[in-house]
């Protein structure tokens, strides 16, 4: 396996690539201008934006391969691992990236928001796919950085830049919810299976081995994201993940209550909670009764 490398500075992004640092915590390459770079696997410190209007060499992100076509934009979080896993020793630069250092935002409006952008810890076959008219929608947000980087830098250079890059990913929102309605029959068939496999964890005796399914099962199950699955749940259904999986657990337990033959602890762990207060706390808060009550009432 190939060493993993560190990408800790603009500087250093600039360099690789051949390109000149004009901010030293953000930047904006036109990569058609940039030397062939080494091919390797590297954990980055900054947030990077590629913007890929050509196919590229196979890529790995995290866990997952992806074979980028035309018009993607792929999001990179501080933290992740992006690198080549072919045996490749170049690689020719294509299309745009936006990279910045977490500390340019920091104080910031966009530093309190970062975290809601879910798509930086989408998987890499999550990209976001754009339209040509979305496309020229992101090269003026990179054009309109890479003007502002081509001014010597002032008291209202922060504030314009980082402003710029928040109008970008509040396009990138809109784009996604975009791309959720049109692959809206790939997103049905995912829901399908998530059904199924919700019916299936239940009905396998896991509850009482595993607990209570997770959101982050489900989303392994479907070789999803986390985040990427609970939008997709969210926006199909308009029901967060979580709030999803608690309302099978409520109807089953509810169907559970008819059989007085059982306890209310143990129907408590046969669904898969630990305690059975737990249980009747998230019983009470959904239903406005307790399981004993609402067992006497019908």
């Amino acid at each position: 396996m190939k060493e993993i490398v560190k990408l800790e500075s603009i500087a250093q992004f600039n360099s690789e690539r051949g390109q000149k640092t004009l901010h030293p915590k953000v930047s904006v390459l036109d990569q058609s201008l940039s030397k062939p770079i080494t091919a390797t696997r590297f954990v980055s410190e900054l947030y990077i934006i590629f913007f890929k209007d050509l196919k590229c060499e196979e890529l790995k992100y995290g866990r997952t391969h992806y074979d980028y076509q035309e018009e993607t934009l792929l999001f990179i979080a501080p933290g992740q691992v992006l690198g080549f896993e072919k045996d490749i020793k170049i690689i020719q630069p294509n299309g745009w990236a936006l990279a910045f250092h977490p500390d340019l935002i920091r104080g910031t409006s966009l530093a309190k928001r970062i975290k809601d952008y879910d798509f930086f810890s989408y998987d890499v076959n999550e990209a976001l796919h754009v339209s040509e008219r979305e496309k020229q929608i992101v090269l003026e947000c990179f054009n309109k950085i890479k003007h502002e980087l081509e001014y010597p830098i002032d008291k209202h250079s922060k504030s314009i830049i980082v402003s710029n890059i928040e109008l970008f990913l509040n396009y990138c929102v809109r784009f996604y919810d975009r791309q959720f309605i049109t692959r809206e029959n790939i997103n049905k068939d995912a829901l399908v299976r998530f059904e199924t496999l919700l019916n299936d964890y239940f009905q396998s005796g896991k509850p009482q081995t595993l607990g209570l399914p997770s959101v982050r099962h489900f989303a392994e199950e479907l070789h999803l994201s986390v985040n990427y699955f609970g939008d997709l749940v969210k926006k199909e259904t308009g029901k967060p993940a979580q709030e999803y999986i608690q309302e099978k657990v409520i109807d089953l337990a509810k169907e559970k209550l008819f059989d007085i033959n059982k306890s209310i602890s143990e129907i408590a762990y046969e669904i898969g909670f630990k305690y059975p207060q737990h249980f009747t706390r998230l019983f009470t808060q959904r239903v406005g009764y307790s399981p004993y009550k609402y067992r006497t009432m019908n």
